[in-house]
């Protein structure tokens, strides 16, 4: 949250009051943790949520460029809870208020915990997945030196993800080792329902003297699932909230709109019905066995498996009554949206065009180049588009002008300067000018990371193509952005590196003008193209320039 792919310190921090920024220690789970342990002397200091989940194991840290040990040795806490962390939190509570000690809780699930020298040596490692023995992971001093043994990590660690079959993970430190129990349970619905129900003020912490960026965001939003079986390898949500989704009701859903109907400020628009990819809300596996002895990392990729069931017709007739609730003007989903499945319910679509889409709807294609995009474990582009055509006849048919914002990503592992130029190609054929751009940042334990470190892929070991310096991040990004005058030098840089000099010119089938010469942009159009008040204005003019400057029809 502090650094930008560039490595460069963010000017905003957006959970933050005022979002003002070093208002927190660097690795604060560590800092914390420390101090915790030096001020309670005889207290047992229990880490959790995301930041202490995603760093579990041992880690790549992308700022330091560092392999880091687990966050559970360095903060000296006594256990880690990873996941979401309700059942493991419920379990400790209960059992130590019943007057068991830490010793005793070491087989809750969803926990880990350190063991010293002389209590893992001798622990026989597991041999099949059933023998629920655990599996020995290469430890940290073999991952510092060897890429190998840390793309084996990953993909060992990956396999064990799945609270229905995955074994208990043992990884060395040195003399100690970390012992990580199986994941958590998910959650019911009667849980998720009983979770939501609870007394929250919806409200940040009164000591704040500055409004919360990240808050205003999401302050009238309302969470309908949790989990994602997608496994997008640039992307740790499975990893912390796991493959299983867990749904509220209806019935827990218009509770809480009832609930943001007396916050002072609402004024009947609720920015978001969703979670982490709106669309698999009740989704799941048509059998609860084959899902707990499933090994799979995705349920949709390479294809959408065919014990899915897929079926949008809960949703529908979710969003249906929240447009009904007293008191609501409008419901939008901002969340993500994942086409490959939306493509398979016209109704779905129908409904999305009609009464959930602001004017856009962001989706996330990703790439084109059909390489990268299975390294990112993402459906081809042609269902992309597909979705794009579905979305437009739907919303013609609404008799709205609407658009998709669709969000690239640059410098993934497998993202070459030639696979950019594709789809920075794609893009001008369609005449789209993406203005979001992600330039690929490396976060603790997803695949994407362990291929960046490594360049290597997890699961088949297969040399992987990984643009490491700033330098070519920063040209592949400027590719993306063909049609940004500030990007030109970077992007006619790229091109002749890449030998592609053929793209540089001044006619329709050039990706950007020359530098200098016949066809080069003027010192007038220069200034002309980046003056502000230039910029097309009201909501159909920033779409327009969203997408390439043309409305569609």
């Amino acid at each position: 949250n502090k650094l930008t792919a560039q490595k460069k310190v963010r000017s905003e921090d957006q959970y933050s009051p005022g979002g003002h920024t070093n208002m927190r220690p660097n690795r604060a789970s560590i800092v914390y943790g420390n101090l915790c342990r030096q001020a309670f002397s005889g207290v047992a200091v229990i880490l959790g949520r995301n930041k202490a989940s995603l760093r579990r194991i041992a880690h790549y840290d992308y700022w330091s460029d560092s392999i880091r040990r687990s966050v559970l040795l360095d903060s000296k806490a006594d256990m880690l809870i990873f996941g979401m962390g309700e059942r493991p939190v419920w379990e400790l509570a209960d059992r130590l208020a019943g007057g068991e000690t830490l010793e005793d809780l070491r087989n809750v699930r969803g926990t880990a915990h350190v063991l010293r020298k002389g209590q893992w040596e001798h622990i026989e490692p597991s041999r099949f997945i059933r023998d629920r023995k655990p599996v020995f992971l290469p430890g940290y001093d073999e991952i510092k030196e060897s890429k190998e043994q840390f793309s084996q990590m990953s993909g060992a660690f990956q396999k064990e993800t799945n609270p229905g079959n995955g074994r208990p993970l043992i990884q060395p430190h040195g003399h100690e080792a970390v012992y990580l129990n199986p994941p958590a349970e998910p959650l019911t619905t009667e849980i998720m329902d009983g979770l939501y129900d609870l007394p929250f003020t919806r409200y940040p912490h009164p000591s704040y003297d500055a409004g919360i960026p990240a808050y205003e965001t999401v302050k009238h939003s309302i969470v309908t699932m949790r989990g994602c079986f997608g496994g997008c390898s640039f992307c740790s949500i499975t990893e912390h909230e796991g493959r299983v989704i867990q749904s509220r009701s209806e019935e827990s859903v218009l509770r809480e709109i009832r609930a943001l109907r007396r916050m002072d400020d609402f004024a009947g628009v609720i920015s978001d019905v969703g979670g982490p990819t709106a669309n698999m809300y009740q989704m799941k596996c048509k059998d609860e066995r084959i899902e707990k002895a499933c090994r799979r990392l995705s349920c949709i990729h390479p294809g959408i498996c065919e014990n899915l069931i897929t079926d949008h017709a809960p949703l529908v007739q979710l969003l249906g009554k929240v447009r009904e609730a007293k008191g609501v003007k409008k419901a939008f989903i901002a969340s993500g949206v994942r086409y490959d499945l939306a493509e398979r319910s016209e109704e779905f679509v129908e409904v999305l065009a009609e009464h959930h889409t602001g004017g856009q709807l962001s989706v996330a294609p990703e790439h084109v180049d059909e390489d990268v995009l299975d390294k990112m474990k993402k459906p081809g582009a042609e269902s992309y588009e597909r979705f794009a055509e579905m979305f437009d006849c739907a919303s013609k048919k609404t008799g709205k002008d609407q658009h998709l914002v669709p969000y690239y990503i640059s410098g993934h592992p497998g993202s070459t300067t030639h696979s950019m130029i594709e789809l920075a190609l794609y893009l001008k054929k369609r005449g789209l000018r993406p203005r979001q751009v992600q330039d690929f940042i490396p976060t603790p334990m997803s695949m994407a990371t362990s291929m960046y470190v490594t360049e290597l892929d997890p699961f088949t070991q297969e040399p992987v193509y990984v643009a490491k310096s700033l330098r070519e991040k920063r040209l592949q990004k400027a590719l993306l952005q063909y049609w940004d005058i500030a990007q030109h030098d970077l992007a006619r840089e790229a091109l002749i590196k890449a030998r592609r000099g053929d793209l540089i010119g001044s006619t329709d089938r050039h990706l950007v003008p020359p530098a200098s010469g016949k066809g080069a942009l003027s010192i007038h159009e220069k200034r002309r193209r980046q003056r502000p008040q230039d910029q097309p204005r009201g909501r159909l003019g920033r779409r327009a320039a969203t997408t390439g400057g043309r409305r569609r029809k």
